[in-house]
């Protein structure tokens, strides 16, 4: 079954980039496009990789210069502890 009608890839490819060490949709991005043009596959893939939804909602803008900044994530409406490595998702780049 296709996951990104944009560039053609399947589930079965985004398996085998992740079987291959590839465990982000950022990374499955880089390995084949999936997820790069239209987006709407992302949920999908997130989903493929074992990601649940609700997860990475920003609560608060990023500061200015400080791109270590940590990242608050909500999920059902309560704060959750920071994960140790997490990066905040690029400017214009949304979340699940």
């Amino acid at each position: 079954m296709y996951v990104c009608s944009c560039f053609g890839i399947t589930e079965q490819q985004v398996k085998q980039h992740a079987d291959d060490g590839r465990c982000t949709p950022r990374q499955i991005a880089s390995a084949c496009k999936a997820g790069t043009d239209c987006g709407s596959c992302v949920k999908r893939i997130q989903s493929l990789l074992g990601r649940g939804t609700g997860w990475a909602t920003r609560t608060a803008p990023e500061p200015a210069g400080d791109p270590a900044a940590p990242v608050v994530l909500v999920r059902d409406g309560a704060p959750q502890p920071e994960v140790s490595g997490a990066r905040p998702l690029p400017p214009g780049v949304r979340a699940a």
